[in-house]
């Protein structure tokens, strides 16, 4: 993790250096204030740290589920914070959208009885991970919204805000590392030794070959992929909200299910899909509908309506 962190800063900070010199990025933009970047690595570093925590014991059908308590935190954190007011088709959306995907994912599994047997603690660390990452979506919002003011009418450059976030988190996750290792079940003396382990089979050099298959090619695509979906969604949240950057990430659950069912390489048999896949997806879209759309309103007496989110 922490290499892999390691290599997202440098990739980060080349396009960051590359868009400067373009004249994209200003002098202003890189004399912003850096303490929300720290506060947004150190919220990233523990939503990941909490989250590999929970996810060691939780079962993969019981995550998607609590996995939807993300977007409840984000929009009680938005109206804390922000001010925002949301209207009932949009509180509703996001009721069919969480309902969607625990649907879509958790059909046919025992996800119930997965949570009960991990016990509450796990299941309570979890949705606290889901507080931190959704903590940190709408302070990465709030950065969008001051910059606006201290650069006067301008808004800052993404890679800005993603190459010191990742910094900082790189930052938290290595002071972590003691943490982490216990979770991993790795003495912290033999860690260096784990870490030149996973940088050999990342680059599939030397003897380690089991579970390296496809390497260095395909770490590299996930690398790339996940970055790309990182920058869309970082975008997404400049121009509309967290919220409405985290409605949209759902969609990608049902696809990412289907696509294990096709019999791609390095896949193994390919999965089936979930009893409830349709349905579930159904209602995750009517989910995103009902949010987006906009009654009509007619002119009354009363106050004007707050403005849509």
């Amino acid at each position: 993790m922490a290499l892999i962190k390691g290599r997202y800063v440098i990739v980060y900070f080349s396009v960051l250096y590359l868009r400067y010199r373009a004249g994209i990025v200003t002098d202003e933009m890189l004399s912003m204030p850096k303490a929300p970047f720290l506060a947004v690595g150190l919220l990233e570093a523990l939503g990941a740290a909490t989250g590999m925590a929970a996810g060691a014991i939780l079962s993969g059908a019981s995550i998607p589920v609590l996995s939807q308590t993300f977007l409840v935190w984000q929009i009680l954190l938005s109206i804390i914070f922000l001010g925002r007011r949301y209207k009932v088709n949009q509180l509703l959306g996001c009721c069919f959208v969480a309902i969607g995907v625990i649907i879509t994912v958790a059909s046919g599994s025992s996800a119930g009885h997965s949570l009960k047997e991990a016990g509450i603690f796990w299941s309570l660390l979890m949705i606290v991970s889901f507080l931190f990452q959704a903590a940190d979506t709408v302070l990465k919002e709030v950065i969008f919204l001051d910059a606006r003011q201290q650069l006067k009418g301008s808004s800052v450059d993404l890679f800005v805000v993603n190459s010191f976030g990742s910094a900082f988190q790189a930052i938290f996750i290595c002071v972590l590392l003691p943490f982490l290792s216990k979770l991993w079940g790795i003495p912290f003396g033999q860690l260096p030794n784990y870490l030149k382990d996973g940088a050999a089979c990342f680059l599939n050099v030397g003897t380690l070959s089991n579970g390296c298959d496809g390497a260095p090619l395909l770490p590299l695509l996930f690398v790339v992929v996940n970055m790309g979906f990182n920058i869309s969604l970082l975008h997404l949240l400049k121009i509309s909200s967290a919220v409405v950057s985290s409605l949209a990430s759902t969609f990608s659950v049902p696809i990412s299910v289907y696509v294990f069912t096709l019999p791609l390489p390095y896949l193994g048999v390919a999965a089936s899909l979930p009893t409830g896949f349709v349905s579930g997806t159904i209602i995750l879209v009517i989910g995103l509908l009902i949010y987006a759309w906009t009654p009509s309103v007619y002119p009354t007496s009363a106050s004007p309506s707050p403005p849509n989110v």
